[in-house]
């Protein structure tokens, strides 16, 4: 008994001697040697601390960014939605230079859900997101986007005015669309499933938040908060009425949509995990790094879009997406790639034809109250929300 008692001591102590090796390995060896070999090619940062990397940093940069609005007129919204990226991207920033290099990068980079399950669900669900069948929803779409008009018509006064929330009604139209086409039922059935989506995200918020306090540190990660914004319905809904919300006026619909989606868009940054040694842009890149690709950075940028790139002007994509930029890839609100956002298609016959309708029947300016915030909660949104005038016009009066 004494000898089985012992050799379940050992047992015990090597399993601890084993767990605690592999955790400092995961949190202290493995990013200090990462730290250290990405120094060594010039690519500094701020010092890693175990356990909570820079954390406490980052979220600390965020709130400040974020306690006070922007002038309306400003699309410069980099240092407020990422001023992490803004402060620390001269030292921090890798460059994929070329079409060769881009493709390279492209590659090497894998999403953390698994490759061949991720193939599988893909080959499964494509067909559906085919604009042909997309098409066939056109009718269902527009009954949700016609009950809308009449509500804020109904609620407008005599002189047809009416001011409206637009990023509340355009999340709660743009869930009832998703539940319509894909299940068949309405909003009213599919509201708790939206309502737990909005609760997990605000828990995944307040947790990084919380990270941010040393002296009870989280456990949370980057992949842990990456991993709660897979949802069909998160994505869906909110990626179609941040833009909505985002623009709502009409000359051409494709080029109003586009320079929307590049100055705001919905993913302002995504994250991606080398599955192996690459050389990028002169810099040697291990296997299983985690690498940021900040969209809206990309989407701002003056060497890819001009000294114009802070400002409104949809006539860049006059000539196509392909052709607006110094790059053919340098637009990317939905992703890039074999893993681009399978509901882009969706997305964009949504607003056009949420738009479309909309102009039919009313004319529109920004509320005097309206405050210019943008900001992340996992996705872009307005932080003050976005309140609007409606006006009827007079096709629409005796309506």
């Amino acid at each position: 008994m004494e000898l089985l008692s012992w050799l379940k001591f050992v047992s015990l102590c090597f399993i601890l001697v084993v767990f605690g090796l592999r955790i400092m390995v995961l949190l202290w060896w493995r990013p200090r040697r990462i730290e250290e070999h990405f120094s060594r090619q010039g690519i500094k940062g701020p010092p890693y601390r175990f356990f909570i990397g820079n954390v406490k940093e980052l979220v600390g940069m965020m709130i400040k960014a974020s306690s006070q609005t922007m002038p309306s007129s400003c699309h410069n919204i980099l240092p407020r939605v990422l001023p992490f990226y803004h402060h620390w991207k001269k030292n921090l920033c890798l460059v994929c230079d070329g079409d060769q290099n881009l493709r390279l990068f492209i590659k090497t980079i894998i999403f953390s859900f698994g490759g061949r399950k991720w193939a599988h669900h893909r080959k499964i669900i494509t067909p559906t997101f085919h604009m042909e069948n997309l098409k066939l929803l056109i009718p269902v779409m527009a009954t949700s986007m016609v009950d809308m008009m009449d509500k804020w018509s109904a609620m407008s006064s005599d002189s047809g005015e009416v001011e409206i929330e637009v990023s509340e009604c355009f999340r709660t139209l743009t869930e009832d669309i998703i539940t319509r086409t894909a299940f068949g039922s309405s909003y009213e059935d599919g509201k708790a499933i939206f309502r737990l989506q909005a609760q997990q995200m605000l828990f995944v918020a307040e947790a990084f938040q919380k990270a941010s306090d040393s002296s009870s540190p989280s456990s949370i990660t980057v992949n842990d908060i990456v991993e709660e914004c897979k949802s069909f319905f998160f994505a869906g809904n909110q990626t179609t009425s941040n833009l909505l919300t985002r623009r709502c006026k009409a000359q051409d619909a494709d080029m109003i949509l586009n320079e929307s989606l590049r100055l705001y868009p919905p993913t302002v940054a995504t994250i991606r995990r080398s599955r192996t040694d690459v050389e990028l842009g002169g810099t040697k890149v291990p296997r299983g790094t985690e690498l940021l690709i900040p969209i809206l950075a990309v989407h701002h940028d003056q060497t890819l879009w001009g000294n114009d790139s802070n400002e409104f002007n949809p006539a860049r994509f006059a000539e196509g997406v392909a052709r607006a930029a110094k790059h053919p890839v340098a637009f990317i609100p939905f992703g890039l790639g074999v893993r681009m956002c399978i509901g882009q298609n969706l997305a964009l016959l949504q607003a056009k034809l949420a738009l479309a309708i909309m102009l039919q029947r009313f004319s529109f300016k920004m509320a005097a109250t309206y405050q210019h915030a943008p900001t992340v909660l996992m996705l872009l949104y307005p932080q003050y929300g976005a309140p609007v005038i409606f006006q009827r016009l007079p096709q629409d009066q005796g309506s």
